[in-house]
């Protein structure tokens, strides 16, 4: 959406009654004359901050002479406010439609718990799976030969530990129950 088609969307907004005080309009006349390249002129800049005319018909004035000069000058007014009433800024209702989410796009944090949805059940499924399965290698495997209690204790420690320190504490517990 170009700058011009969002400020005619805010004109409303922004001229309703006490949106803008007449400070922050001074403000963003100002800025907008002074900035490069230069989107007021000295003149017009004095129009717009005629104390003589009321705010509500300067700030319309302002807004629709932007509208006429193109997108450039506007898309300057709105840093000129951004800048200047950055709370107003951010409550535009034209920030508000860029700010809701396209029904295509994916959205990252929902994306985030999408795994985590499953509950508790699935992960104790999952766990105990991994579990029997860790149980099975062990107790199938033909190159543990451990006696007694030895090989009860450290009934999960292939998931647990790596294999050369499972040996390591084997033998110590044989050791230990042989003492």
């Amino acid at each position: 959406q170009s700058y011009c088609h969002r400020l005619q969307h805010d004109m409303y907004f922004l001229t309703s009654t006490s949106r803008l005080n007449e400070q922050v309009v001074d403000k963003i006349v100002l800025q907008l004359n002074r900035v490069y390249p230069q989107i007021l002129t000295n003149e017009e800049a004095e129009k717009f901050r005629n104390p003589k005319a009321s705010l509500h018909t300067r700030l319309s004035d302002l807004l629709k002479h932007l509208q006429k000069k193109g997108d450039r000058h506007c898309q300057e007014f709105y840093r000129a406010l951004q800048i200047n009433a950055e709370q107003l800024f951010n409550d535009l209702p034209s920030r508000k439609i860029l700010k809701t989410p396209d029904p295509t796009e994916i959205d990252t944090d929902k994306e985030q718990y999408m795994l985590n949805d499953r509950g508790p059940v699935f992960f104790l499924a999952c766990f105990s799976v991994a579990a029997g399965l860790a149980l099975f290698w062990y107790c199938c495997n033909s190159e543990t030969r451990v006696i007694g209690r030895a090989r009860r204790i450290l009934g999960f420690s292939p998931i647990i530990i790596g294999r050369h320190v499972r040996n390591i504490c084997m033998l110590y517990l044989e050791d230990m129950s042989r003492n």
